[in-house]
C-alpha cells in the first residue's frame, strides 16, 4: 500500500485537508465536510518530517496564501489528481480557464466532443467530472457556471464558490444562485 501523506490548511473559506504524493505533488485538496470528501482521511494528521515534503507543503501553502490575498492568478505547484481518463481530461480543461473568467458545462462538453470527433458529449457527464475534482481552488472548478450565467453546484458549497469568483473579481456573479 502506498504512503498517504495528508496536511491541514486553514483557508479564509474554511479548514481544508490536502494530500500529497511521496514526491510532494498535490493529489487532493478538499474543504472539510464538502461533498465527495474522501472517507479514508485519518482523524489525526501525522506531522511531516521529510525535508523535501516540508518544502513542497510550504510551497503549496505559500501559493494558496498568495491566491487568497489576490496576489496569485496562476498556480505552479505540481499536481497529480487521481481519477478516470475522462475526469483527468475534464480537469485539464478546467486548468485552462483563465483567472477571473468562467465557462459553462456546455462549452466544456463541446470541447470534449470536438477533441474526440463526436457530435455531442453529455453536459451531465462533464458536470459529474467537474464535481468530483479532487483539488479544490487550484483546479478551478468554481469557474464553471450554468449556461444562463447562474451559479450552479460546487462541492465546497455555494458560498465558497461565490467568494472565490468574487475574489477573482469576476463580474458575472448572478443573483440566480442554485444549490
Amino acid at each position: 500500500m502506498k504512503n498517504q501523506i495528508y496536511f491541514k490548511y486553514n483557508s479564509k473559506w474554511g479548514e481544508m485537508i490536502g494530500e500529497v504524493s511521496e514526491t510532494g505533488a498535490l493529489k487532493g485538496l478538499w474543504f472539510v465536510g464538502q461533498k465527495y470528501f474522501p472517507k479514508a482521511i485519518p482523524s489525526e494528521i501525522a506531522q511531516v518530517t521529510d525535508l523535501s515534503l516540508l518544502l513542497s507543503l510550504k510551497r503549496i501553502e505559500d501559493e494558496l496564501n498568495a491566491y487568497e490575498q489576490g496576489e496569485l492568478d496562476h498556480f505552479t505547484i505540481a499536481i497529480e489528481p487521481e481519477g478516470t481518463d475522462f475526469q483527468k481530461e475534464i480537469w485539464q480543461i478546467l486548468m485552462q480557464i483563465p483567472y477571473g473568467e468562467t465557462t459553462t458545462y456546455g462549452e466544456i462538453s463541446h470541447k470534449i466532443a470536438k477533441r474526440r470527433n463526436l457530435l455531442t458529449m453529455s453536459s451531465q457527464a462533464v458536470g459529474q467530472a467537474v464535481g468530483h475534482n479532487p483539488i479544490s481552488i487550484i483546479v478551478p472548478c468554481h469557474r464553471v457556471i450554468g449556461k444562463n450565467g447562474s451559479l450552479t453546484g460546487y462541492a465546497g458549497g455555494m458560498d465558497r464558490k461565490t467568494a472565490l469568483l468574487a475574489l477573482e473579481k469576476k463580474g458575472c456573479i448572478s443573483n440566480n444562485v442554485k444549490e
